[in-house]
């Protein structure tokens, strides 16, 4: 799975992800088998990130200064 994916769908948590935005996972492998990602989202208050279904995301490769980026801006 990609660090960085992209919301598509929000409709049963907008006021933690915001649809096109793109956000950080976490390794997680017990989630992935459940069809389920770990996000660090809007929140930030759990830096563990929280588990969302993987079809709410659509997984994309960013240019390395883009993931430096995103990666130093806690996101």
């Amino acid at each position: 799975m990609s660090d960085f994916v992209i919301c598509i769908n929000n409709d049963s948590n907008p006021a933690s992800l915001l649809v096109g935005k793109v956000y950080r996972t976490l390794p997680d492998a017990e989630a992935e088998a459940h069809n389920m990602l770990r996000v660090i989202d809007e929140d930030k208050s759990e830096p563990d990130g929280y588990l969302y279904p993987a079809s709410m995301f659509v997984p994309i490769e960013l240019p390395d200064a883009a993931k430096r980026a995103l990666t130093a801006g806690g996101v």
